[in-house]
């Protein structure tokens, strides 16, 4: 039976860019990078195929001043232990998944006025 050999690892030293302060900056890529990203939290809603769907079948418009607010009700919701909420604006209704950032359906609010939502926690209404 052969004796194992131990060598040891070498490796050669990493070396990040300077900033223009003169600073070394972290490079942030693979694990470590998603890692942070996940840590920080990525307040920006993502759109599930189906809602991407259904905004384009019923013309739903929404412009980026009120996807900017409808980001900060839902984080605020999620920091006061919303996990699903009902996202009610002046033209559309919106069910999102604070939990994931996720819009996961959206209809126009006549439309929802004769719906009955469940599976909610929260409701956020932003009718101005």
């Amino acid at each position: 039976m052969e004796k194992p050999v131990f060598r040891p690892v070498t490796q050669n030293p990493i070396v990040f860019p300077l900033n223009g302060a003169g600073v070394r900056k972290k490079a942030q890529t693979g694990f470590a990078g998603h890692l942070e990203q996940a840590a920080r939290g990525n307040d920006k809603l993502t759109l599930s195929k189906h809602a991407q769907l259904r905004l384009t079948q019923r013309n739903i418009q929404i412009d980026q001043s009120l996807w900017g607010k409808i980001e900060t009700s839902v984080k605020e919701a999620r920091k006061k232990g919303v996990t699903e909420s009902l996202v009610l604006t002046k033209d559309a209704a919106l069910v999102v998944s604070a939990k994931n950032n996720t819009v996961i359906t959206a209809m126009d609010r006549d439309e929802a006025s004769s719906q009955i939502f469940t599976n909610i926690n929260g409701t956020i209404i932003l009718d101005r």
